[in-house]
Formats: C-alpha cells, structure tokens, sequence
C-alpha cells in the first residue's frame, strides 16, 4: 500500500481547557450501572459488560490463556480477575504512585504458554525523589510473582511525575516495543537521541538492543530507539499481519495525534505541534515552532476536540465485521472511545462510542476471544467487555 501524504483539514472547534488536567483523575462512582447495557451504533449493536469493580484506577488489561485477566492498578498493583474476583499478586516491585506515575503496563509474551513471561512497567523513584520507567518480567507462581528480571531502565531519572508513556506492544518477529513520554519538565529531551524521553523503544524480550535498530552504533545515541519527537504516547497497536505500528498521543491544548510510525523518523515534538500553550493561544512554551517542519513526520490525524489518548486496539476478529480493521482509541478526558476508519494512512470516518457512560477510558484491548475490553481509570474503576449484541 502506498503511503500518501494527508491534505491540511482546518475544523473549527471548540477550545477545551484541559492543561495537565488531560491526564489526571477524578474521583467519581459508577457502581451504580446495570452489570450490562446494551448500545446501538452506526454499524454495529454492542452490548457491555462490567466484568470486575472496586479498582483502584486500573491502568492496563492483559489476558491468560484459561480466561483469567490481568488488570494492573495505578496506585502499585498487579491483580488476577477470575469470573468477577478481584484477587491481588503477591511480590510485585515497590513503586512511586504519585501524579500520572505508579503501576502501569501488563502484557505477556507472545509465547506466553511456552515461557510464563509477564511484562510490567512501572515508575521507581531513585534517593534524589526523581523517577524512571522501568520494565520487569516474572511469572505466576499462584499468586505470586516470582522470578523477576528487570529488562529495561529509563537512561535518566526526572520530575515531576508524568508523561511516562509505558505501553508495550510485539510485532510478528517477536521484538518488543517501549513507548517513553517526554517526562514533561523538559520538553527538548525528545529531539535528544541520547535520551529516552519521547521516544519509541525496540527491545528482543530480554531487553537487549537489535542489530538493525535505526541508530545503532551511532555515537551519542540510545541504541533501544526506534523512532523519536513523541510527546507521550499511551496508545499503541502493531499491524501482525502488516508489522504497521499506530499510535496516539497527547499533545498540549489540543494537538492529540494518531501517527504512522517508521523506523528512524522524528515525529517533530516539541518543535512541531498542532497543540498550544495551556495557560494561553501561544505556541507551547516558546518551543513549538511550526505546525509542520520538513523532515519531521506530521500527525495522520488530529484528534479534535481534545481526546487524551489512552489504549489503542485494532479490531481483527470477526465479532465484529462491520468494524474489522478500524482502530479503536480511548479517551480520559472526553470519556468515550473513538472508532477511526483508515484507508491508505488516511482517516476518513470517525465515530464516539459510550460518551460519557462509563468514565474514563485508560486501556482498550482486543481479547483473544475477539472481544473488546476495557478498563476505567476511575476511583472506583472496572474491567468492561464490549460484545456483539
């Protein structure tokens, strides 16, 4: 497929104060929902199930082959939910839970079955009060976490504690993708590719650096990166069919952005922005420059109004025919997930799902079963499945 370049869509719209506050929380009870509702879209009847409750901001959701789920929680936690039981794993890592920071990704490996692998990320705080990511691998023991190998750490610990990125993703050789955020104080770091921050990492399972990464054997330069000048990505899916990567990430006011990310490209944050300043209409902090600089990769599609992009799926089963093959992005801010339409690296239909039914949505994945599920970054906040209906 040939990859054209997007023409400029000017939308008017609403300005949206949002600030930091895109990716902070409210707390706010939905306990009070029927365990399933059902929904009517413009393609598809789905109906939603909440699977488990009395989360404490869950962060991501994974799935075990005998249909148990994993669902991490913010404030430091790994849990296993079995048939509605909310049962916590014992021995995880200490971490910093503080702001956007704490426990946040779980997937296994893709041989799972073989090996036992699962992958966590999380912030640590180092004797200075600054944190890190940090990816960890053990395995289940019953309920306890065992046989634990750290296999990645951020090159440099920062404050404040947000944009962490942490989404973790494999293409279809097995090689394992990290997102960073920028960490928020300093904004330049991603245009540094000595420095983790804003980037995306290309890892083997055990952490080590591939040979063919894009920058490898450069001098001065974190060989883990694949691609950099990413704000915070907290939304990732790979194509296993085509290895194409999609990601969404936060922009400043305004400026969310679903990008079609390659090898070696610099996807121009901060110098290129469609964001804002948060206390004003000025270009962010003085470091944006343009919207669209030569050499950097521009966004495919912005998302307006304000997403706050959290959890990206991709829907390739059949459960939903209709919707095969569109993305399937969460949203914290506006409380909804945004179906997207692709053809030839264009977005050409959008659709909101569940606008302000459940809260805000943090993960969204595709279950083995060819579900959807998600998880709400509430507290109290629930595991959901989405069906046909």
């Amino acid at each position: 497929m040939t990859k054209i370049r997007l023409a400029t869509i000017t939308l008017l719209v609403v300005a949206v104060a949002v600030g930091c506050a895109a990716d902070e929380t409210a707390d706010r009870s939905y306990n009070e929902e029927p365990a399933t509702k059902e929904f009517r879209t413009e393609y598809q009847d789905i109906k939603v199930t909440k699977l488990a409750g009395d989360l404490d901001r869950p962060w991501a959701v994974a799935f075990l082959p005998d249909g148990r789920f994993l669902v991490t929680e913010r404030s430091g936690y790994l849990n296993i939910v079995d048939d509605g039981e909310v049962i916590r794993v014992n021995g995880t890592p200490p971490v910093k839970a503080v702001n956007q920071g704490g426990m946040m990704e779980v997937v296994t490996h893709p041989d799972y079955e073989e090996n036992g692998w699962i992958y966590l990320t999380f912030s640590r705080e180092n004797d200075e009060g600054d944190t890190a990511v940090v990816v960890l691998r053990g395995r289940l023991d019953g309920t306890d976490f065992v046989d634990q190998e750290e296999v990645f750490v951020q090159n440099r610990y920062s404050s404040p504690g947000r944009h962490y990125g942490s989404k973790i993703v494999w293409d279809n050789a097995g090689y394992m993708y990290v997102s960073i955020g920028d960490r928020g104080a300093d904004p330049p770091r991603a245009q540094d590719l000595g420095d983790h921050a804003g980037t995306l990492l290309r890892m083997y399972s055990d952490g080590s650096v591939p040979s063919d990464n894009p920058f490898i054997g450069q001098d001065g330069v974190a060989p883990e990166i694949f691609s950099y000048g990413h704000r915070n990505i907290q939304g990732v899916i790979i194509d296993l069919e085509t290895n194409e990567i999609w990601a969404t990430e936060h922009g400043p006011r305004g400026g969310d952005e679903l990008n079609f990310v390659e090898a070696g490209k610099n996807y121009g944050w901060p110098d290129a922005s469609y964001g804002r300043d948060y206390g004003n209409e000025h270009r962010f902090h003085n470091h944006t420059v343009a919207r669209d600089i030569e050499g950097m990769v521009p966004p495919v599609y912005e998302l307006l109004p304000t997403h706050a992009p959290a959890g990206l799926a991709l829907v390739t089963s059949d459960n939903f025919p209709r919707w095969k093959g569109n993305l399937l992005a969460g949203g914290l801010r506006p409380e909804r997930i945004r179906r997207l339409v692709i053809e030839d690296y264009t977005v050409i239909h959008e659709e909101e799902l569940l606008t302000f039914e459940y809260g805000r949505i943090r993960d969204v994945r595709e279950g083995p079963d060819g579900n959807i599920y998600f998880v709400t970054d509430e507290n109290p906040g629930g595991l959901y499945v989405i069906e046909p209906n």
